[in-house]
């Protein structure tokens, strides 16, 4: 049945990755919410969640940046299965520790993930891999399925960030103690992880890629791409899940279960939303697609600080998770599209780590917004931001179309 999910053309390499995406997804979803609930139960405040969320962010940021050379020597299945054994970690570190400067470290090595989406060092290894494991026609549709498991499975997951409530409420089990259960939820989601990719088959997993000049002639595309993605990531960095959970907290003093229910919600609509992306970008063009999408959502971005009426912004944050996220999957299969083969590492690894450098700038910014005003302030920082990089990206790309577009043209 689980190969009904996938275009004809997808391996069984395809398949596994994407099996292990949707498994550390549920440990995403419900980490993004309870990491600042978690820190504010410790007696941190908003500015040290935004430090915390920063440090992560720029940490899988280096660790993206060195993935080419270990896949240069290990090849993919090594580099995954060592991302894994960080992932165990990672968990096993937040469960046993409460004092700032060690999670600051652990934050800063392990695979935290603060956000909606993927920034992990994960990400560009199975990007790359997926590239691989299907025929160029159907690559927009295996990235949608991609992402549209990742959605679903976080949105699983952050049902589970109101576990600690009931815990507390059902059981003499107290919230800490509860959330650091959690945590060790974590590190075992990422043995199971480990254990899909151990079996990738020798064809792709054990494959090296070249060290010296991995991009030529794609070189100035790429570069310009990752410039104006900056934008991108530096604007949703100030509304990652965690940065977004922090101000629901503290705005509306929402109980823990009540803001999982909410980002259940806006998870599950992003995770439709994949789903016409592919039939969308097949009829106005990925960039279009990329930008038509974005823009209304970070309308609604600019528009929430404005509302104070609970109700209200939370269909704002509906809206937003319905449009907010088909770029994603059409992004990944524009950089891909306009690069040669050999250079789809590199492109990955390139249009991935300046993301996610700029991505972690923002949310120390935010959480220093939160604690000085009530306004959300980072939530119209985020809009403007995106807004610009949807205008920009449309007036430099618009005129460059993948072959596959110039062929149907």
């Amino acid at each position: 049945m689980l190969t009904t999910l996938f275009p004809r053309s997808a391996d069984a390499d395809a398949r596994r990755l994407v099996l292990a995406k949707g498994l550390r997804a549920i440990a995403d979803g419900y980490v993004s919410i309870l990491l600042p609930a978690y820190l504010l139960l410790l007696g941190y405040d908003a500015i040290e969640v935004g430090a915390l969320t920063t440090t992560t962010l720029l940490g899988s940021a280096l660790l993206t940046m060195f993935s080419g050379f270990v896949v240069s020597r290990w090849g993919y299945r090594r580099a995954l299965l060592a991302a894994s054994l960080l992932m165990v970690a990672t968990g096993l570190g937040f469960a046993g520790l409460k004092e700032f400067w060690p999670l600051m470290i652990v934050a800063f090595a392990g695979t935290l993930n603060p956000s909606a989406g993927d920034v992990s060092v994960f990400l560009p290894l199975e990007q790359s891999l997926l590239s691989r494991s299907i025929a160029h026609e159907d690559r927009t549709a295996l990235y949608a399925r991609y992402s549209l498991v990742g959605a679903a499975m976080g949105a699983l997951g952050t049902l589970l960030a109101g576990v600690p409530d009931l815990l507390a409420k059902w059981t003499d089990i107290g919230p800490l103690s509860a959330m650091q259960a959690m945590f060790l939820l974590y590190a075992a989601i990422g043995g199971l992880a480990g254990l899909i990719y151990r079996r990738i088959s020798p064809a792709h997993g054990d494959e090296r890629e070249a060290t010296s000049a991995p991009l030529g002639p794609s070189r100035g595309i790429v570069y310009r791409l990752a410039a104006l993605f900056c934008v991108d990531a530096f604007g949703g960095g100030f509304i990652v899940q965690s940065i977004l959970a922090l101000w629901l907290l503290r705005s509306f003093q929402l109980p823990l279960i009540t803001t999982a229910s909410i980002f259940f919600w806006t998870s599950l609509l992003t995770a439709l939303s994949y789903l016409a992306a592919p039939a969308i970008a097949r009829r106005i063009g990925l960039v279009n697609t990329m930008v038509f999408t974005h823009l209304p959502s970070s309308f609604c971005l600019v528009a929430i600080p404005f509302v104070h009426d609970l109700h209200i912004v939370i269909g704002l944050l509906l809206l937003r998770s319905l449009l907010s996220q088909m770029d994603v999957p059409t992004r990944t299969s524009y950089v891909m599209a306009v690069v040669t083969p050999r250079e789809r590492p590199a492109a990955a690894s390139l249009t991935s780590v300046p993301r996610s450098l700029a991505g972690g700038i923002s949310p120390v910014i935010a959480g220093y917004l939160i604690a000085s005003s009530g306004f959300g302030w980072p939530l119209l920082a985020g809009g403007v931001l995106k807004m610009a990089y949807d205008i920009t990206l449309l007036v430099m790309f618009r005129h460059i179309k993948p072959p596959e577009e110039l062929n149907r043209g």
